[in-house]
């Protein structure tokens, strides 16, 4: 203000006439002089629109002050109304939150003793489970035992054949030696003729020798005679060289004689002795052969007593294993019954517990409903206070945030599970849509009895009083106009009467008993609406048919519309249970 006072302002137009009039007229001082006064006005000009401005702002500022005031008055006043509402509706709202925490707890503390109960029942059903386990391991070695006692008594009646086949061999062997010992006598008995034939044939000769001795004798005499007679007759002179002519001529002819009887009996007697040597010699083999072969005829008879007395003692032990196979067989069949009928309570009793775990569920499935229901109408009171906190600028809890979003994700996996109940409940729905026709015919004493409509297996059953052997026969599977599947039973596969036995896929994933087969090379017997298995002979022949056939109801046909679709909206949700807890109610009350 000073400034202003001591520099009022000049005209613009006077100044800048003055300043170009002087200015080349006046000096440099004058001009810096009169530059420094025009900056002066100017900032003059600045300084008082400045002021103004600030006196315009004071202004507005005492009339928003004043309006600010009347306006927190208006506030204030509304302020106080409104926390007294907020303060009455939160009392309210806490003491329905005490109520349901109350509420909560009692459904807590049951559904503690529900699941209590249901830990007792799962310990039974273990127990049972357990005591079944024991009953089939038992079943499974006194099976065991059984194959191999009929493995021992296979083994003895093979050991019995075989000794009866060595018996059976060394009698033949017995019946050779002794046709053998007969003809070995019969050769030494015609070897002892052949020797009294030599002997009598060496006396013959000997006797031929002595009578051509006599008629050698006999023609010399008869030639000294002659020649006696001729002697006389010839000249004296010469009977002397006649005589020593005939002398010798007499001796050589006697040594000839001699040398050839000699010749003769040396060759008869190397010729008995060869014979008597030859026969000795076949005597002394054949007396060998006969000591030998009686030799080892006592030892076969020995061999054929022991033998025997084994086989009675084989026979004594397949009596014994015989006996002890019946008792095994009484007492599995025994036990077989008594499984069964342990089996059948334990069925029961398991029905029982079924048919309780089902109520408990559906009560379980009722009261999470309930609970549901009472978390949702929870969040829906936190999500107000929340919006009236959010509203009057109030601080909110940090575990409010929390459990809201927690009941939210259980609302909607509530949702999801009750849509996927739903669904399964159509899906049963219209699978009872179908109407199931069974067609069963049996000539025999072999009849199909079930056929699982999963595919899991098929039973048979023999309803006969004696045992029936599976050898070669086979069951024929068809469905629609897929090609047929032949089971082929095992070879030594036996249906005991009165007894049935199971034939499981390959993928049913159950452990084999004694009354179980298993088809390894198919899964499953196969689903479809026409199914048809058929037992068919070793011969050929069709001995049972099961049919099953699956046709639509016309009654139920209508009732695919009736299918509930629930989404996922918060709101949608809260309504049906608000609704569904009215009902509740009323339903209690």
């Amino acid at each position: 203000a000073a400034m202003a006072t001591a520099l009022p302002p000049t005209p613009a137009g006077g100044s800048r006439s003055v300043s170009r009039t002087a200015e080349s007229s006046l000096s440099p001082a004058r001009l810096s002089r009169l530059q420094e006064k025009e900056e002066l006005r100017q900032l003059n000009d600045r300084l008082a629109a400045y002021i103004e401005r600030v006196r315009a702002l004071e202004a507005d500022k005492s009339v928003l002050q004043q309006r600010l005031s009347e306006h927190q008055a208006g506030s204030d006043r509304e302020m106080g109304c409104l926390r007294l509402r907020y303060e009455t509706e939160l009392a309210d709202a806490r003491r329905a939150l005490d109520d349901i925490a109350i509420e909560r707890a009692t459904l807590q503390v049951e559904l503690g003793k529900i699941g209590e109960e249901h830990r007792q029942l799962h310990v039974r059903n273990s127990k049972k489970e357990s005591d079944l386990n024991v009953a089939q391991a038992r079943v499974r070695d006194l099976d065991a035992q059984l194959n191999a006692k009929e493995a021992d008594l296979a083994t003895a009646l093979n050991e019995n054949r075989t000794l009866e086949n060595e018996l059976r061999e060394l009698k033949d062997h017995v019946l050779s030696l002794n046709l053998s010992l007969e003809d070995t006598k019969k050769h030494l008995h015609s070897e002892m003729l052949r020797r009294v034939d030599l002997e009598n044939h060496m006396k013959t000769l000997q006797e031929e020798m002595t009578f051509q001795k006599r008629l050698h004798e006999d023609e010399l005499k008869e030639t000294k005679r002659v020649h006696e007679s001729r002697i006389a007759e010839v000249e004296s002179g010469r009977q002397r060289e006649f005589e020593s002519k005939l002398s010798d001529a007499l001796q050589g002819l006697r040594k000839q004689h001699e040398e050839q009887i000699q010749g003769y009996k040396e060759e008869m007697e190397r010729t008995f002795s060869a014979k008597v040597e030859n026969a000795q010699l076949t005597a002394a083999r054949n007396c060998e052969f006969a000591n030998a072969a009686r030799e080892e005829l006592m030892e076969t008879q020995k061999r054929v007593d022991t033998l025997i007395s084994q086989v009675n003692q084989y026979q004594s032990q397949n009596v014994a294993l015989e006996s002890k196979i019946k008792e095994l067989q009484n007492l599995l069949d025994y036990d077989r019954d008594l499984h069964r009928r342990r089996m059948a309570e334990k069925e029961e009793e398991m029905a029982q517990a079924q048919k309780q775990a089902q109520a408990q569920l559906e009560e379980y499935e009722q009261l999470l409903d309930v609970k549901l229901a009472l978390d949702l109408e929870i969040n829906a009171y936190r999500k107000m206070l929340e919006g009236e906190e959010q509203r009057l600028k109030l601080s909110p809890s940090p575990s409010s945030h929390s459990t809201a979003t927690q009941a939210a994700s259980q609302g909607r996996r509530y949702l999801h599970g009750k849509k996927r109940k739903i669904k399964e409940t159509k899906k049963r729905e219209h699978s009872t849509a179908l109407k199931t026709i069974q067609h069963v015919s049996a000539t025999g004493n072999i009849s199909i009895e079930e056929i699982d409509a999963d595919g899991k297996f098929v039973r048979l059953k023999n309803h006969s009083n004696e045992d029936q052997s599976l050898h070669g026969w086979v069951l024929r599977r068809r469905i629609g106009s897929v090609a047929d599947v032949n089971y082929k039973f095992p070879s030594r596969f036996t249906l005991q009467a009165g007894q049935e036995v199971t034939i499981w896929g390959a993928a049913a994933g159950v452990s084999p008993g004694p009354s179980d087969l298993v088809w390894r090379s198919q899964k499953s017997w196969g689903t479809g609406d026409n199914i048809g298995v058929t037992l068919i002979t070793d011969d050929g022949e069709e001995l049972a048919e099961r049919k099953i056939m699956l046709v639509p109801r016309e009654e139920e046909s209508e009732q695919d519309d009736d299918y509930e679709e629930i989404t996922g909206s918060e709101a949608e949700f809260s309504s049906q249970t608000k609704r569904r807890r009215k009902k509740k109610c009323c339903l209690v009350s």
